[in-house]
C-alpha cells in the first residue's frame, strides 16, 4: 500500500474511533457535572484511560484492516488451489477456533462471566464452547462456499435449534449465549474470517462472490448462541446427576 492510501485509511479509522469515543466522554462530563462529581484526580485518571483506549483501538483497527483482511483473503484464494477441496472444511474449523480465541471481546466477556458468577461458571468453559461453536460454523461456511449451498439452508435450521434450546437452557446461559454471539463477531472475525470467505468464493467461482463470500459473519454470530446454550444444558445435567 502506498503512503497516500495508508494515510487515508488512518484518517477514516481515526474518525471512526473519535465517533465512538467522544460521545462516551460527553456523557461522562454530563454525569460528572450533574450527578457524579468525582474528585479531579479520579476524573483525570478516567481521561487518561480513555486516551489510552482510543489510541490502542486506533492501532488495533489499523492492524486488522491492513493485515488480517488481505491475509485472510490470500489464504482463501490459496485454499482453492488445493487438490482435495474438502480439506477446506477442517481447516475452516481450525481457523475459526483460533480466530475466536484471539478475539479480545470474547475474552473480556468470558472473564466478566466468571467474575459475575463468583467463579461458578469458568471463563475457560465459555471460551472453549464459543471457539468450538464458531469453528463448526466456519467449517459449514467453507462447505457452503465450495459446494454453493444457499445460506438459508444453514441459518434457518440453526435458529430453529436456538428456539428449541431455549426451552431447556438455564436463563443465565441464555443471556451469556446471546452476548457471546455478539462479541464473537468482533474486528478480528470481521476482517480475517470475512476476508477468508471472500477470497475462497472469488477464487472458487461460486457464482457471485458477494452472495457466497458474505454471510459468514451471520454464521459466526449464531455459532456461540448454540454452543453456549448446549454447554448450559450439559452443566445442568451434570449438576442434577451429582445431586442424585
Amino acid at each position: 500500500m502506498n503512503p497516500l492510501d495508508l494515510w487515508q485509511t488512518f484518517i477514516i479509522t481515526a474518525r471512526g474511533v473519535a465517533e465512538a469515543v467522544l460521545p462516551l466522554l460527553f456523557i461522562l462530563f454530563v454525569f460528572q457535572a450533574f450527578i457524579l462529581r468525582l474528585p479531579p484526580r479520579y476524573l483525570l485518571n478516567l481521561l487518561k484511560g480513555a486516551l489510552l483506549s482510543a489510541t490502542g483501538l486506533l492501532l488495533f483497527l489499523l492492524g486488522v484492516q491492513e493485515g488480517f483482511l488481505p491475509f485472510g483473503y490470500a489464504i482463501g484464494e490459496a485454499f482453492d488451489t488445493m487438490d482435495h477441496r474438502w480439506l477446506v472444511i477442517p481447516l475452516g474449523f481450525i481457523l475459526g477456533f483460533v480466530t475466536t480465541r484471539s478475539e479480545p471481546a470474547v475474552r473480556v466477556l468470558c472473564n466478566q462471566v466468571e467474575k459475575t458468577s463468583a467463579g461458578s461458571i469458568r471463563a475457560s468453559l465459555i471460551l472453549f464452547s464459543s471457539c468450538f461453536g464458531v469453528g463448526v460454523f466456519v467449517a459449514l461456511g467453507m462447505a457452503r462456499i465450495i459446494y454453493s449451498i444457499p445460506i438459508l439452508y444453514i441459518l434457518i435450521p440453526g435458529y430453529l435449534i436456538v428456539l428449541l434450546l431455549l426451552r431447556f437452557t438455564q436463563p443465565a446461559f441464555i443471556s451469556i449465549a446471546f452476548d457471546a454471539g455478539g462479541v464473537a463477531t468482533g474486528p478480528v472475525a470481521n476482517t480475517f474470517l470475512l476476508g477468508l470467505g471472500l477470497g475462497l468464493a472469488s477464487a472458487a467461482g461460486s457464482g457471485d462472490a458477494a452472495v457466497f463470500g458474505l454471510g459468514l459473519v451471520a454464521l459466526i454470530a449464531l455459532a456461540p448462541i448454540i454452543s453456549v446454550m448446549v454447554l448450559g444444558i450439559v452443566i445442568r445435567q451434570k449438576s442434577a446427576a451429582g445431586g442424585n
